[in-house]
């Protein structure tokens, strides 16, 4: 059920690590062995349809309780094509807003993409398009890795330019692969350059799951090139994250934004805080991982849960008002 009273001037900002959204069909050019019926995970249209309700479900209590609606942008990672997305936008909880979504296949092995979901009441798409990342092995063989998706577009009049990420991942313990997370940070760099000559009090966010920390070479390479604000950067402690690892909190998943979003000039979005949205209803309720995500598989054991990420978000305050003189008043 829709609320009686969204709060028109908050704006929630999300991104979500789905954990394999796959759908059930055998697709030959997909290397998703795994996720199919006659395979170890035995996974099938049941399974399936709750990982549909259940991602659903996960999204549309992400800041609902200052907004008193689903988020307005919602970038995902690891989902396979556009009918995981349609199911999705089409879900319980999802169907009775006005979503849509910005999804291109990318080259990556494993059939995973990046996506953004928008509420067409809120964001209204100007362009998109799919970069390709480039990266190599330490031996010079190409990976095939997740595009980055760039998404401009107009969230309550005011526009914003959306960079979703899903950079390469980690070999266990090693960082033998950071040189190619490294890679990806100067790809987005270049990208957000290319955007300010054109624009250049452009407002961007960039977001993902980087597979680094905020305090790893290439977040911190990414913030300082464009002097970003991470508010990420406080909400990882020993206690908390968006996913764990053998009992240690990681925040690989991050939304970073430009200055211009802090201390807008004339009013406009303005940010408001930051969170990990890990309610009771995304956590293990018992047993040695109480606490951490209630994630889908656990290796090939189905414990039908929602993702082994907890999503993330941002939300942005729109600020109305008049000039009187050089002072910001707001209206009431």
């Amino acid at each position: 059920m829709i609320p009686q009273h969204p709060n028109s001037d908050i704006h929630t900002i999300a991104f979500y690590n789905t954990e394999n959204l796959f759908d059930h069909i055998d697709d030959p050019l997909i290397l998703k062995a795994d996720f199919l019926e006659k395979t170890t995970k035995k996974w099938n249209k049941e399974r399936y349809e709750n990982k549909i309700y259940k991602t659903g479900k996960a999204i549309s209590k992400i800041g609902f309780t200052d907004a008193q609606k689903p988020p307005a942008l919602v970038g995902l990672a690891e989902v396979e094509n556009d009918k995981v997305l349609t199911d999705l936008v089409q879900s319980r909880y999802l169907k009775p807003y006005n979503y849509d979504f910005v999804h291109y296949n990318s080259p990556d092995e494993r059939g995973i993409d990046v996506a953004l979901l928008y509420d067409k009441s809120s964001f209204r798409l100007e362009s998109s398009e799919t970069i390709m990342l480039h990266v190599e092995s330490e031996v010079g063989v190409r990976d095939y890795t997740r595009d980055i998706l760039k998404v401009s577009g107009y969230l309550k009049d005011e526009r914003i330019h959306v960079l979703v990420n899903h950079w390469p991942s980690r070999h266990q313990e090693s960082d033998a692969t950071g040189h190619k997370r490294m890679t990806a940070a100067q790809r987005v760099i270049d990208l957000m350059n290319d955007i300010l000559k054109e624009e250049r009090d452009a407002k961007i966010m960039v977001m993902g799951d980087f597979n680094d920390n905020p305090k790893n070479e290439s977040i911190q390479y990414l913030k300082n090139a464009h002097q970003l604000y991470n508010p990420m950067e406080s909400l990882l402690s020993y206690t908390r994250g968006s996913a764990n690892h053998s009992f240690k909190w990681i925040l690989f998943d991050q939304i970073l934004m430009t200055n211009n979003l802090l201390s807008p000039q004339n009013g406009g979005l303005q940010f408001l805080k930051a969170d990990i949205f890990d309610d009771k209803f995304l956590t293990q309720y018992e047993g040695k991982y109480k606490g951490q995500p209630f994630r889908t598989y656990e290796g090939k054991k189905y414990k039908g849960g929602y993702s082994d990420h907890f999503p993330v978000y941002v939300q942005l305050e729109r600020k109305t008002g008049l000039l009187n003189g050089n002072e910001f008043v707001a209206e009431h």
